[in-house]
């Protein structure tokens, strides 16, 4: 495929997307093959080491905010007329709350997902300050004498000072999985609004 119908078939997968984003998205795209072309490539080389076209539609929807793609989506084609707007006010009282609803949800999982991250974190302190309190009282027990209770109380805190360290590591992956699905599932919601 060459550079110009590269180009022509981006802009049809872009559909839906703002006419700005869009041309912009497109000058860039046309600049990365004429700079490849430049550096001796073909224009079907330069367009191949571009990438698919799905992640290149990817790259831009993540670029593009929802709210924009939302606002370009609604916005009508023509001028409403005089009957759609009455319909419009009278069917507001059903679909107003049904549209709240719908944002309520999303907003919830949303939280729900930062709530969750935050919470990981919560747990792992806590385990890491359980620890350290356990070996600080260990340390109270042999300056008292009790060198058995010293002996199981600073063996528990470094086990839990070492599973917290563990547990850091292993939300740190959970949380770079979580973080990177929710930027999947909001690409996808993106990729709802323009027509492929």
């Amino acid at each position: 495929m060459n550079k110009s119908e590269f180009l022509a078939a981006l802009r049809e997968r872009l559909n839906g997307v703002p006419e700005e984003d869009i041309n912009k998205s497109l000058d860039f795209y046309g600049e990365m093959i004429d700079d490849r072309v430049e550096d001796g490539m073909s224009e079907e080389e330069a367009v191949g080491a571009l990438g698919s076209m799905e992640e290149i539609i990817n790259q831009i929807l993540s670029e593009v905010s929802l709210p924009k793609l939302v606002k370009e989506k609604v916005k009508p084609k023509q001028a409403l007329k005089a009957w759609e707007v009455v319909l419009l006010v009278l069917g507001a009282p059903v679909w107003v709350p049904i549209i709240l609803a719908l944002c309520s949800v999303v907003l919830s999982c949303y939280l729900v997902v930062w709530v969750m991250i935050i919470s990981l974190y919560a747990l792992d302190l806590s385990v890491a300050f359980s620890g350290l309190a356990m070996v600080a009282t260990a340390f109270a027990s042999l300056v008292q004498g009790q060198f058995a209770v010293f002996g199981m109380m600073f063996g528990c805190g470094l086990m839990a000072v070492g599973l917290s360290i563990l547990l850091f590591f292993g939300f740190n992956l959970v949380t770079k999985g979580i973080l990177w699905l929710s930027k999947k599932i909001l690409i996808g919601i993106k990729g709802l609004f323009i027509k492929k």
